[in-house]
């Protein structure tokens, strides 16, 4: 006897956005709590190689060798901090020169209001002036905010790490509940899907990390052979700001553009932008393509729309995350009856010739 029930459509779509709505605000209620964990998933996997060559080559141990991969990430990572810190130490020092511009440029800038505006000095101190006596009132609080946002910023770097070593030291223990979860029937689709994941996941890590190192170096030697100023330390911010999908390299071009005019020319500003654009579309069409190997098969529209989630729902770490989220969501829905359409819209217009779905006949006129 069959005892499932069809639903009307109406019913179903409800229903549907009733749990897609009740995923966001639980995922929104427990960022704290989610985004440390998928950091650590993703950290986990990516040094899941060396963790299994500790563990078979050097026989360390599950313990041990989870211990020193995590180890080993924290040595790159306080590595690549110490070399951003020596960048902004010796840009910090030609802070006198750069207040000395900006004092010219506030002079130019009173001159041309005045000018065209009929603005007289007078006028634009005393606007200032108010402007500036308004601000110092919330300083006392902005100095707090950044007090715990310093705290809880080091207060998440550490749950990672400690989640890191415990996915990496309870793997089996966590393939296991996953499989668990499901029907003897379905466990080797889902191992199937657990697979698929990991392999996606690791090859876009890694490949985000390679692409940051190559654009840190194309950027930089750019910025030298230009004349930039600080050509090392925008290259390498441009590099890591590129890793949020569309938004990132135009936050980059205008922090360099805004640096380099503050220390030359309004000229070489805009060859900088111009220059970082010229790269970011290299990158896009045949650096990342082959580097990231098509792992993560999402259109630009998802991609954005994953990314103004992301930004929604976890704020800054759900620009990046939710991209790698997408794409597991999209491995899922390849292989679920009826979420089919799902996969397509994730993915790429030949999608149909890369996975596993029903293969249609589409007829574009």
């Amino acid at each position: 006897m069959n005892d499932t029930v069809k639903l009307p459509f109406y019913a179903r779509l409800a229903l549907t956005l009733l749990a897609v709505a009740l995923v966001f605000l639980i995922l929104s209620a427990a960022s704290n709590i989610f985004i440390p964990l998928v950091f650590g998933l993703l950290i986990s996997i990516l040094l899941f190689p060396v963790n299994r060559f500790f563990e078979n080559k050097l026989h360390l141990g599950r313990a041990g060798s989870a211990l020193l991969s995590v180890i080993l990430f924290i040595t790159a990572l306080v590595s690549f901090v110490y070399f951003l810190a020596l960048q902004i130490i010796r840009f910090s020092s030609d802070f006198p020169q750069l207040r000395k511009r900006f004092e010219v440029m506030h002079a130019n800038v009173q001159q041309w209001l005045s000018y065209k505006l009929h603005i007289n000095n007078r006028q634009q101190t005393d606007y200032i002036d108010n402007s500036i006596s308004g601000a110092m009132g919330s300083i006392g609080h902005s100095i707090s905010n950044v007090f715990v946002s310093l705290t809880g910023f080091l207060l998440l770097t550490v749950f990672i790490l400690i989640f890191t070593f415990f996915m990496l030291y309870h793997r089996k223990l966590l393939m296991k509940f996953v499989l668990y979860l499901f029907a003897a029937r379905h466990r080797p689709k889902v191992n199937e899907v657990i697979m698929e994941t990991k392999s996606m996941i690791n090859s876009y890590v890694l490949g985000l990390v390679i692409e940051m190192a190559l654009l840190s170096i194309v950027n930089s030697a750019m910025f030298l052979i230009m004349g930039v100023p600080y050509a090392l330390l925008l290259g390498v911010m441009a590099a890591v700001l590129n890793i949020i999908p569309y938004l990132g390299i135009y936050t980059a071009m205008v922090i360099c553009m805004l640096v380099t005019f503050a220390n030359s020319s309004g000229n070489m500003a805009l060859e900088a932008g111009i220059g970082l654009f010229v790269v970011h579309m290299l990158d896009s069409n045949i650096l990342f393509p082959r580097i990231i190997g098509g792992r993560v098969k999402m259109n630009p529209f998802i991609t954005i729309i994953a990314v103004i989630i992301g930004q929604f729902v976890w704020g800054v770490p759900g620009m990046f995350l939710f991209i790698p989220l997408v794409g597991i969501a999209k491995l899922v829905c390849e292989r679920v009856p009826g979420l089919e359409a799902w996969a397509l819209l994730i993915g790429v217009e030949d999608v149909e010739k890369k996975t596993r779905l029903t293969k249609v006949k589409i007829i574009d006129n």
